[in-house]
Formats: C-alpha cells, structure tokens, sequence
C-alpha cells in the first residue's frame, strides 16, 4: 500500500490542497499538490509544489513532484465559467456541514459495484462531498478529490485520503487506480466539452480493464414535481453556453443572470421568469434563443438549498452570502436559499459523451433512482 500510494503523484506543475488525518499509523500517507491558488478560486494553498510522503523519505523532507505531460485540454475547458463558480463551488464551500450532515445513505447500485472490486483495488472517488463511499469496501483503498475545500476538510477529519482537485483537470498521473466514480458530479459542470473532458481524465487515471462508474441526474425524474420546484435557466445565459456568432445575445445574458429570483415551491415564479426571458429577448433578430417547452427539453437548472437560520450562524459565508446576493432569505421557512446550478441529463447522452473515445467501451448502463448512470472500461 505504501508504494501504491507513492506512485500515485500529479503529472502537472500546478498545485491542489491535501488533506490527510494525521493521527492515523495504519498507513504511510502520500500528499500531493497540484494547483496555483487561482485556479482553485478562494482557496489557499502554499507556494511549494511539492509531495511530501511517510517511504522513501525517513526525514520527512518535501520533495519535488516530477512534472508529467500536459492535459491536453484547451485552455477555455480548464478555465471554470463564472456561473460554476458562483452557483457550484460557492454554495457548497457554504453549505458544507448542513450538506454533509443530510449524505449518509448509500445507494444500492454505487455499493454493488464497489462491492464488486477486486481486494485490494485502488478506487479513486472523484467528487467525493463528505467521502461516504471512502472506505466502504473494506477490502479496497480510497482516494478521494473534490473542488470544495471544506467538504475535503470533512472527509480528512474521518482519515480518508483527499485533496482538493477540479474533476476537468485530475492531479493523479495515468493507470494509478483500478477503478473510479463520479457520483452526482458531471452535471454541475455547465459546457459540454467540460463535461466530456471529465469522463476522459475519469479513463486517463484507471488502469487498462478498470471500470469508471458515472451517475448524473435525469431529466426523467421520478417524482416529476420536482421540477415544478427547479428555477430553469434559458440556456444561452453564460457566455460560454453562447455561439460566437450571436454576440448580442451574450452581452443581453450576461446581465440577467443574477436577476433570476429562487422560486422553491412557488410554481407561479417560473411562469413569471419565463415571461421576463422572452421580454428580454424582445427586438433581437434571432427568436430561437427563447426557451420553449414545446421545441426543447429543458436542462439547465438552478436547484434550491435550504440552509437553516441557526446553521447559517455557525460561520460568516451565509452573511456574505446575502450581503452579495448569492443567498436570499426565506423567513417563513427559516433558512438561507441557496441556488446550484444543475444541467441534468437526457437519455442517451452520458453515451453521447463517450461516443469517439477509443480508449474506454460501454460496460453497463441503467437509470437508477433518477439518475442515469454508465459504467466504462478502459480498453
């Protein structure tokens, strides 16, 4: 195990924040940094890029990570949009303890699969929340990775190793792990090239023969009155959603997005957004932008958290929060609203999304509990 974990080192000069619960022996501990503090939004990091592990170095010294290939991404699908930012990696750095204290439950079909691994297989869980997947198997070893710093600090105070990593751009090197999920993550990135660029490092890190679990949440919702109580978004909102040619509707939607009030379970709200999206596109030339229920499925959502009043307390992110407009009050029930954005998924198209990638073949594919979820071998 400790050589595994060794191995198990970024290919990138840039850094990412580790965490590891240091009172553990059962196992020499590798940590890794990977990003500049930039890329990581509001976190901090230290200067050093460094990999400080418990082998090969009995005097505890840093040692410089060997730098890898580079992602071979292009720079706009590494650069996170604004409203990821905001709607995504804000709200969950604010949420984080309420979050965590509502995941404990384990789904059927996530246990069957990691149940299903080989003893002794190195299971990378990207987009790991709270780590509730972290050593479920007993008899495999977890590594973990998720973009909000206080969700990382949660799953190190119960000893998993993590770090805090972007699912687009991993800080683990080529065929280190035997298998990954991705449980509930893709469908908060908001392009599709970042999305597919998240299954390809999924593929890049496991190795040949391992199996890559993905989950994301459907359109086809079971209970269908759920989506009575999700803000849809028109999706040409952020410029990134925004063909080049259509300048004019990037700069008109690029000022409407904060407008969008969280309407909860207030239905007539969504009405009323609608009614302002077509008023806004009022004058411009290209009428095929507006959001129409009957021409289009819709898929971009804002989902509302409740955060409780006396949770909200505990630290001053709700205050800022609301002071900036991220968070609104809702007096009646008590809680800080909180909008995440969600692209949730048609039928078809975590298979869309894989199609062309020579390197990974469709092992299974099912719905499950509302979500649509694949499982990929890496050929």
């Amino acid at each position: 195990m400790i050589q595994i974990l060794s191995r198990i080192a970024t290919r990138s000069p840039r850094r990412a924040i580790s965490a590891s619960n240091p009172c553990s022996s059962k196992l020499h501990r590798a940590e890794f940094s990977c990003w500049d503090p930039a890329y990581l939004g509001n976190s901090t990091v230290s200067p050093s890029c460094t990999m400080r592990s418990g082998d090969g170095n009995s005097d505890g010294q840093d040692t410089p990570l060997a730098e890898g290939k580079d992602h071979g991404c292009s720079p706009g699908v590494q650069s996170t949009p604004d409203i990821e930012k905001k709607y995504v990696h804000r709200v969950y750095d604010a949420i984080a303890p309420h979050f965590s204290s509502t995941r404990f439950a384990k789904w059927p079909k996530v246990a069957g699969f990691l149940n299903a691994l080989r003893p002794g297989s190195v299971v990378l869980d990207a987009g790991c929340g709270n780590g509730k997947y972290l050593g479920f198997n007993p008899e495999c070893f977890y590594i973990g990775c998720d973009i909000s710093p206080p969700l990382i600090e949660i799953c190190a105070g119960r000893g998993h190793e993590v770090l805090v990593a972007d699912a687009v751009n991993l800080p683990y090197r080529e065929n280190v792990a035997d298998a990954a999920i991705s449980i509930a993550v893709l469908h908060h990135l908001s392009t599709e090239d970042r999305r597919r660029k998240a299954i390809q490092e999924l593929i890049r890190v496991v190795k040949r023969g391992g199996l890559v679990l993905i989950t994301v949440w459907a359109v086809e919702q079971e209970d269908r009155s759920l989506l009575n109580k999700w803000t849809p978004l028109c999706d040409k909102y952020n410029e990134e959603w925004v063909d080049p040619s259509s300048p004019m509707v990037r700069n008109k939607s690029a000022t409407m997005l904060d407008s969008i009030e969280e309407t909860d379970e207030d239905t007539g709200a969504v009405k009323q957004m609608d009614d302002r999206l077509k008023n806004s596109f009022d004058g411009l030339e290209d009428k095929t932008l507006i959001m129409d229920e009957h021409d289009k499925t819709q898929q971009e959502y804002f989902v509302p958290w409740h955060l409780p009043f006396h949770r909200a307390e505990i630290g001053g992110a709700s205050a800022a929060a609301l002071q900036n407009g991220l968070a609104k009050k809702d007096d009646k029930k008590g809680t800080v609203v909180y909008n995440r954005y969600y692209h949730i998924f048609v039928e078809g198209e975590l298979q869309r999304l894989v199609a062309g990638m020579k390197n990974a073949a469709i092992a299974d594919q099912f719905y499950d509990k509302s979500n649509w979820c694949i499982v990929l071998e890496k050929l």
